[in-house]
């Protein structure tokens, strides 16, 4: 099974995809932090982030088991990866890699932008996780104080707005709901919450599908 989540920044599609990866016994992969290593590698050898040459480089080069998790989460790295990901060339190197761990049994729940859409267009389930940008905000700024980083409330924002902007409006594969997707806004659920509506969203999808031949 696959499951597809897509959704802004800060949506809580990521804290999803790991939660419904457990209860179903799937792999997960947060195609995010792709995006954002790519980012912090180019950042690290002192190159544009729009470098295209450099952007495609460093994206075949990804190991993923090197990445450091808590430097890739920050707010700064984000801001990077989304201008990153706006390159078609990158997205394309990077294409193969996620479909290659969605089709390795027994699935996955890939968390992202174009998972439906354009990773995985036959995902057995699609999930497009929306909220308010301001409930967003307020989130990103308890998670990164949480983790003893200083949070500007307002001018994340500020960067979420930019990037939902950006995210929509780039020539390829934009931030968009499949066709098939089911929408679940989480602006007023609290993390229980939001698993529990994802994971009947995903039983209500396979009863609909009924048993496989």
């Amino acid at each position: 099974m696959i499951i597809a989540i897509d959704g802004p920044a800060a949506s809580g599609k990521g804290t999803l995809g790991k939660r419904l990866a457990e209860h179903f016994g799937l792999r997960h992969l947060d195609t995010g932090l792709i995006y954002r290593a790519v980012a912090k590698s180019l950042i690290d050898a002192g190159h544009a982030l729009d470098d295209r040459t450099k952007a495609v480089a460093a994206a075949r080069a990804l190991d993923p088991a090197a990445f450091e998790e808590k430097v890739l989460k920050s707010h700064a790295m984000g801001e990077a990866a989304s201008v990153v990901s706006a390159i078609p060339e990158v997205r394309a190197a990077l294409l193969a890699f996620q479909r290659d761990f969605a089709a390795e049994p027994p699935g996955a729940v890939l968390d992202g932008r174009d998972i439906g859409t354009v990773i995985c267009p036959d995902a057995d389930v699609k999930v497009f996780v929306i909220a308010a940008p301001e409930v967003r905000a307020r989130r990103r700024a308890a998670e990164l104080k949480a983790s003893g980083q200083r949070a500007d409330e307002a001018a994340i924002l500020d960067d979420i707005q930019r990037r939902d902007e950006r995210d929509r409006g780039r020539a390829v594969a934009p931030l968009k709901p499949a066709s098939d997707a089911i929408e679940l806004d989480t602006s007023n659920l609290d993390v229980e919450a939001a698993v529990a509506a994802a994971i009947g969203i995903v039983e209500g999808a396979g009863r609909s599908r009924g048993p496989r031949a």
